[in-house]
């Protein structure tokens, strides 16, 4: 499935491995690896394993991996929209470096959102953290609320900043 967008680039929806994906969640890993480096400060390896675990993805919850591309097929953005539990959420939202600035991370928020309405979604939740300004300020924009750190990042990481947005 493919969409163009007003901003000259297209939204496909694409298997969780697909290689364009994965290599724009390793491009996330390694910014959000710098942002966080020292936030969780000198804790204990089973602290550091059980968030591990809390921000795994599994595959067989994804409803679906959306990326962008621009007119040459160069990736450009990545979102995931996956049940969790009873809940709909949003993970792994990245634009690359040099994509930034161009309406792309809105763009894959909304074509997220409309997916989650479409499929019968009431509402839709996220977790991000501090140490990533721009994408609370994204999520506010859109008309997500902020609501109490859900599970399963409460117990590892209290200090996220979580959100909700209801249809």
């Amino acid at each position: 499935m493919s969409e163009r967008t007003s901003i000259g680039s297209r939204i496909l929806e694409v298997a969780w491995d697909d290689p364009r994906a994965k290599a724009l969640r390793d491009e996330l890993d390694a910014d959000l690896g710098a942002r966080y480096d020292g936030f969780h400060g000198d804790e204990p390896a089973e602290r550091r394993a059980a968030r591990s675990r809390a921000l795994a993805m599994h595959p067989e919850e994804i409803v679906a991996t959306l990326i962008s591309v621009d007119a040459d097929g160069t990736p450009t953005g990545h979102v995931i929209l996956r049940r969790l539990g009873e809940e709909w959420e949003i993970k792994r939202l990245v634009v690359t470096s040099t994509a930034r600035g161009r309406g792309l991370a809105r763009a894959l928020m909304t074509k997220a959102l409309d997916r989650a309405r479409a499929d019968g979604a009431d509402r839709v939740v996220l977790q991000t953290g501090i140490p990533q300004p721009e994408s609370v300020a994204l999520y506010e924009s859109l008309g997500f609320i902020r609501i109490p750190v859900y599970e399963p990042y409460a117990e590892t990481m209290p200090r996220s900043i979580c959100f909700a947005y209801a249809f």
